[in-house]
C-alpha cells in the first residue's frame, strides 16, 4: 500500500519534521511546549521530539502566555547578528510566546500564529529571542498587528517572567531584555533564524 504524500507514517520531529510556515506572510508554526498552567517547565528533547520535563519552575512566576518554538528554525550567526550586545546565538530553535483568549491547557499542540513583535533576550550571553505572536484565528485579539497595541501589563508579565524563570536564590541573574521590539524587526529575526537552520541542517 502507497502512503499518501500528506501522511505521515510515523510521528514527524517537531522541530525537524514540520514547517516553520506554509507561505502565508508573517504567520508561523508554533509548536506549544508550555502553558499558563505548567509549574513544571517542559522542553522538547532534541533527539526523541518528545516532550521532556525539564525542571520545576524555579520560582512562583510561571508564562503568561502559551510557549514554544518555530520549527526549523535555529539561532546561530545571524539571529546574533540581531542582538549586537550578544555573543552567540543560543544554538536552539525560536522560541515564540502566542497570545489567546481562550484557555489552551495542554502542550505538544500545533498551531497558526501571527507574528507581532519580540523581547530581545539575552541569557549568559547568548541571543536567545522571544518572538511574540496572536493566535491567528483568535477573534478576541484579530486587530492586534503590533506589539505596541499588546497591553503594557501584559508585556511586563512576560519581561518579569523571563527574567525571574531561572533564577537561583541567592544568585545574580544571568538574563537581561535590552530591549522589546515590533513586528517588522520580530520577521528579521525570523527570517535569521530560518537561514541558521538552513545552514546548520541543510
Amino acid at each position: 500500500m502507497a502512503f499518501p504524500k500528506t501522511f505521515y507514517r510515523w510521528r514527524p520531529h517537531p522541530w525537524h519534521g514540520l514547517e516553520a510556515h506554509e507561505g502565508n506572510d508573517g504567520v508561523v508554526n508554533a509548536y506549544i511546549e508550555m502553558t499558563p498552567f505548567d509549574a513544571v517547565k517542559y522542553e522538547v528533547d532534541k533527539t526523541t521530539g518528545y516532550l521532556r520535563v525539564d525542571r520545576p519552575q524555579l520560582t512562583s512566576s510561571m508564562t503568561p502566555t502559551l510557549y514554544g518554538f518555530v520549527p526549523q528554525t535555529y539561532c546561530a550567526d545571524r539571529v546574533q547578528a540581531l542582538s549586537p550586545t550578544s555573543k552567540k546565538g543560543d544554538g536552539d530553535p525560536l522560541d515564540i510566546c502566542v497570545i489567546t483568549e481562550r484557555a489552551i491547557n495542554r502542550g505538544e499542540v500545533i498551531l497558526k500564529a501571527r507574528v507581532i513583535g519580540g523581547l530581545q533576550m539575552i541569557d549568559n550571553g547568548e541571543a536567545d529571542d522571544k518572538i511574540v505572536a496572536i493566535l491567528d484565528n483568535d477573534q478576541f485579539w484579530k486587530n492586534v498587528n503590533d506589539i505596541t497595541e499588546v497591553p503594557p501589563a501584559l508585556m511586563e508579565r512576560l519581561r518579569h517572567y523571563f527574567e525571574t524563570y531561572k533564577l537561583v536564590p541567592g544568585q545574580p541573574s544571568d538574563v537581561v531584555i535590552p530591549e522589546i521590539y515590533g513586528r517588522d524587526h520580530a520577521l528579521k529575526v525570523l527570517e535569521a533564524s530560518m537561514e541558521d537552520y538552513i545552514d546548520e541542517y541543510g
